[in-house]
């Protein structure tokens, strides 16, 4: 089974231990939350997996290979994709062309994958409306149709329900579920606790960096070190 995987991986800033020796796995056709409080090591993990920043110790594994020095356009190849947070679409051009610049920066790739990929995130009807005109839901389904363009193993989103609306986030989890069921294994960190823990297989809690929680949604809102240092202990999630 294909793996992305970051084995006892630390990073410190300016003498500050900010990651302290995390291992995480994401395996084919799952989800897996990277949860925890602000400036707990969460964004640097999730850092640390895509290729931004590299570990001090420890090491990075796709499907075995070690691939800790490799940047973020080596692992793009290799089929890691990334969702950042800020808006990362071409405002001025519309949603086909967005999806035409990908391919015209992977030639191998043809218009049947921008029809593709336009069916999948539902945007077809929307393919000559310019990005600036969507909404932030439409904006996040066009990044994401970008990113599946290349066929990715591995998509890594960065936040993604900020700034959209509810029923926004229902269908990005509908269509999140179903990139699970095509085989792609995701990792997710957003604040939106509730709506991550509806659609994650397994979740890793982060705090001061290091990881005091592994396991599933239901396991995580019943663990005591959970409740008392990111949930609380009125929390909810459904």
């Amino acid at each position: 089974m294909k793996t992305l995987e970051g084995i006892r991986i630390s990073k410190s800033f300016k003498g500050r231990q900010v990651v302290n020796q995390v291992d995480l796995v994401v395996s084919a056709g799952e989800v897996i939350g990277l949860l925890g409080p602000n400036g707990a090591g969460k964004t640097t993990t999730f850092r640390l997996m895509l290729g931004m920043l590299t570990p001090e110790t420890g090491s990075i594994h796709l499907n075995g290979k070690d691939i800790t020095r490799h940047p973020v356009y080596a692992r793009a190849r290799l089929g890691i994709a990334f969702l950042p947070q800020e808006p990362s679409v071409f405002r001025n051009m519309t949603v086909r062309d967005n999806l035409l610049a990908v391919m015209e920066m992977h030639r191998h790739l043809n218009k049947t994958a921008v029809d593709n990929a336009l069916k999948e995130m539902k945007l077809t009807r929307l393919e000559h409306r310019r990005a600036a005109l969507l909404s932030g839901g439409e904006r996040r389904k066009l990044e994401i149709a970008r990113a599946l363009i290349l066929t990715p193993d591995f998509l890594l989103l960065d936040e993604p329900f900020a700034g959209i609306d509810p029923l926004q986030i229902t269908e990005l989890q509908r269509m999140i579920l179903e990139l699970r069921e095509r085989g792609i294994g995701i990792i997710i960190t957003d604040h939106n606790v509730r709506e991550i823990l509806k659609i994650t297989d397994r979740s890793y809690i982060i705090n001061r960096g290091n990881v005091i929680f592994h396991g599933d949604s239901s396991a995580l809102i019943r663990d005591e070190r959970v409740k008392s240092e990111y949930l609380g202990r009125d929390f909810r999630w459904n």
